[in-house]
């Protein structure tokens, strides 16, 4: 089974690879508008304890996904 964004720790740093398919296009649509593209890294700084939301740096800034938005993100 591939690694999805939502299984990522804190404090690691990952690459995407690519979007499942399975996703809502409309946030596809967005999340490759805020730099969410393949190749680019991701580092994981928080995930609230109940795994909701994960927080992370991308491009030199921070955002903040749910886990049913991360999990569409594959990553290594």
């Amino acid at each position: 089974m591939a690694r999805t964004l939502k299984d990522v720790k804190p404090g690691e740093t990952v690459t995407i690879v690519k979007f499942h398919h399975s996703g809502d296009v409309d946030l596809r649509r967005h999340l490759l508008g805020m730099g969410f593209v393949k190749g680019t890294k991701i580092h994981v700084k928080k995930v609230a304890a109940l795994g909701d939301p994960i927080e992370m740096t991308i491009r030199g800034y921070d955002v903040c996904l749910r886990k049913e938005e991360a999990e569409n993100i594959e990553v290594i």
